[in-house]
């Protein structure tokens, strides 16, 4: 992809003012006509020592006026990510304009995202919504409402648009089944921060039979503003917008820059706006394709599940991290050699954590018991879903050959993404806003 002074010029910038660019682009010419001549970003080195805005070396400067929210989970162990107040504004602006396109005059919008503990996408939603070009009424919620003052609301206010996580939307929708209730006067739902699967948008139709559902656009509080969601777009695509982000897509195990169709690779950003904490070929943890050929306006692109590597993986409404499981595993179990399965049945999440047994681990069930048990407690969100029945967790031993491995470099695949990513009535990728 070739590059614009705008890029040039936040190159120098990071590093100039960053140590972690200073280093990471130490053997960069100067002027840089393509982002290959970039390295890209190794996403346990850029995230290291980010929980101390202090001593965090990727960062330009000192985050006085800035924003500062969490990002990868749902404890304190969680990354922190930062904006400065005019990043802030720019990005919520940005991703409020191109919003406008799903909201028509008058729309009457509950927010049902998650406020509190430095999660990004309630404010970020109701900061949003302010600069939607259309007139709307929002009546911010947030996630924790109950499922009755919802119901109740909704009929009281006249609300016809819902936006919010999957997972709370199924857990109204499982709400209104039981009382075999429907809402027709809900005419749109907004989802974001999730994948909502085929089984999954039944249930919401059954809940709401008049409702168009749609990703409400795709971003996440560490990379900001990914991709828009429009009218023309099918339910697993979103829009570039080249004045904000550049995306590439690359092949996971050549390296190589996708540019023709349909190839998926593992999608990388490179953020013009952040200055604070930079993002230049910054791996999100998705993977992607192209919908359209190069040159076309606001490029159009699908997501297609996380990448083996992601440093996140969301499952329902919670945030998993690979590196503290590896831990929670090798504490517990002994082991070095496990992995993460994500599957789907039903509108059920399924979450497998396999292991493998060595000389030096406990028994089995022991194992198996204390790891489930560590797992909730570092996530307590996991007992959420299980009770909402939107989550089904197993934990199981298995021998290294049940464990598959990366092609090229025959390491395990900490994370195995079996859920069917793909168009219209068969899975709907993430919508955006990590809630972490």
């Amino acid at each position: 992809m070739k590059t614009s002074e705008p890029l040039n010029e936040l190159i120098t910038f990071a590093r100039q003012h960053s140590p972690f660019y200073a280093k990471h682009l130490a053997d960069v010419p100067h002027q840089v006509t393509s982002l290959t001549q970039l390295p890209l970003i190794e996403p346990l080195a850029y995230w290291q020592n980010s929980q101390s805005l202090d001593h965090w070396p990727v960062l330009t400067a000192t985050h006085e006026r800035a924003l500062v929210f969490k990002t990868g989970g749902s404890t304190s162990a969680g990354k922190l990510s930062v904006y400065t107040q005019r990043e802030w504004r720019r990005l919520v602006t940005e991703f409020g304009t191109s919003l406008s396109s799903q909201f028509k005059p008058g729309d009457r919008v509950a927010n049902l995202f998650f406020a509190g503990d430095l999660y990004a996408s309630f404010l970020f939603i109701h900061d949003s919504l302010a600069h939607v070009a259309v007139n709307i009424t929002e009546f911010p919620f947030t996630g924790d409402v109950d499922s009755c003052v919802l119901a109740q609301s909704i009929e009281q206010h006249r609300i016809n648009v819902l936006a919010g996580l999957p997972a709370h939307l199924l857990t109204f929708a499982e709400w209104l089944k039981r009382r075999e209730q429907t809402m027709p006067g809900i005419d749109t739902l907004l989802y974001g921060g999730e994948s909502l699967f085929a089984s999954q948008r039944e249930l919401l139709e059954r809940a709401f039979p008049d409702a168009r559902i749609a990703s409400i656009g795709y971003a996440s509080v560490d990379a900001g503003f990914i991709g828009s969601s429009q009218r023309d777009c099918e339910e697993d695509e979103h829009r570039m917008h080249e004045h904000h982000a550049l995306l590439e897509i690359i092949d996971e195990h050549s390296g190589e820059v996708i540019e023709t169709c349909d190839r998926t690779g593992l999608l990388v950003l490179t953020n013009l706006d952040r200055r604070l904490m930079p993002l230049i070929r910054y791996p999100v943890g998705d993977r992607a394709c192209w919908r359209e050929p190069p040159g076309a306006a606001q490029r159009k692109f699908a997501l297609k599940g996380r990448s083996a590597s992601s440093q996140r993986v969301r499952v329902g409404i919670v945030s998993l991290i690979p590196e503290d499981i590896g831990q929670m595993t090798r504490s517990i179990a002994a082991s070095d050699d496990w992995q993460l399965v994500i599957e789907q049945s039903g509108h059920r999440d399924v979450l497998k954590l396999r292991w493998v047994a060595t000389a030096q681990s406990p028994a089995t069930t022991e194992v198996d018991r204390q790891l489930r048990t560590e797992l909730i407690a570092h996530y307590p969100l996991i007992a959420q879903l299980q009770t909402d029945h939107l989550l089904v967790l197993h934990i199981e031993c298995c021998s290294l050959e049940d464990l598959p491995r990366h092609p090229r470099s025959g390491k395990c695949l900490r994370v195995l993404d079996l859920r069917c990513y793909g168009t219209r009535n068969k899975e709907v990728p993430d919508g955006t806003v990590d809630s972490a």
